[in-house]
């Protein structure tokens, strides 16, 4: 018998598991504690997740100039005046300042079957790597289908609740708010699409849906943009959003993966 028909299976099971999951699973240790090499990669990690959510929202800097020249986005804020003020007081996060209600009034048409909004969330790096992509092909198969998509636009300081807001103030069939997630140590780049038919000031978050880690491993920026519109559609036929409403999965390839 040779020496490879020796070797034990579990050195091979160990790779299987380690590629089926970003988590840190089965990770070698030296003593008590970590190699160098994994503790380097957790203190990279905990400092890109930092990053994320103290990084200040920048349109351009963080989407392209020549992306938000072609979208015609503008940015507004929440009632949070600054990064400490949105993550201790999550109320604030969720109201428009009266600077940016104004300012959405001015340049977006009420009445969209189709209303997207790009927020920065706990993640700015989820919104940099996932938004332009999703942003564009949710657009597209949105008109394909014969939908009035409204004027995009971002909100700093974001909150989920701020869909209420614009929802009033908008008055859109479907409201869909593309938001950074809260990091972790497997990734800073996941980034959640909020959904809600017309939704209001007395909505929560019983009145929502949401597809959740779009990100390269794990929702595909594709399978989101499908979900997406499939859902919209749904909210649509059936003027509902939430609980009350079951997504339906269409068949994907990658489910099977």
């Amino acid at each position: 018998m040779s020496d490879d028909a020796l070797k034990p299976a579990w050195p091979t099971l160990i790779e299987k598991i380690r590629a089926r999951t970003p988590a840190r699973v089965l990770v070698e240790r030296a003593g008590a504690g970590y190699r160098t090499a994994t503790l380097l990669e957790l203190r990279e990690a905990h400092a890109a997740a930092r990053d994320a959510v103290r990084t200040e929202f920048d349109l351009e800097r963080d989407l392209g100039a020549d992306f938000v020249r072609k979208w015609k986005l503008f940015l507004v804020s929440t009632r949070a005046a600054n990064k400490d003020e949105y993550l201790l007081r999550p109320d604030l996060g969720r109201q428009l300042s009266p600077e940016g209600r104004n300012m959405i009034e001015e340049r977006c048409a009420p009445g969209a079957d189709f209303q997207i909004v790009i927020g920065d969330g706990l993640s700015v790096t989820a919104v940099r790597a996932q938004a332009p992509q999703l942003l564009r092909l949710i657009v597209k198969a949105a008109r394909d289908r014969g939908w009035s998509v409204g004027q995009t636009f971002a909100v700093r300081h974001c909150r989920v609740g701020v869909m209420n807001a614009i929802g009033e103030l908008l008055r859109p069939q479907v409201v869909v708010l593309l938001i950074g997630e809260r990091p972790g140590l497997a990734t800073a780049e996941s980034l959640s699409a909020y959904m809600g038919f017309r939704p209001s000031t007395s909505h929560s978050d019983a009145n929502r849906n949401l597809i959740s880690n779009i990100h390269a491993r794990g929702v595909p920026v594709e399978a989101a943009g499908t979900r997406i519109l499939a859902l919209a559609a749904q909210m649509i036929r059936c003027k509902l959003s939430g609980v009350e409403l079951k997504e339906e999965l269409p068949a994907a390839k990658w489910l099977e993966k």
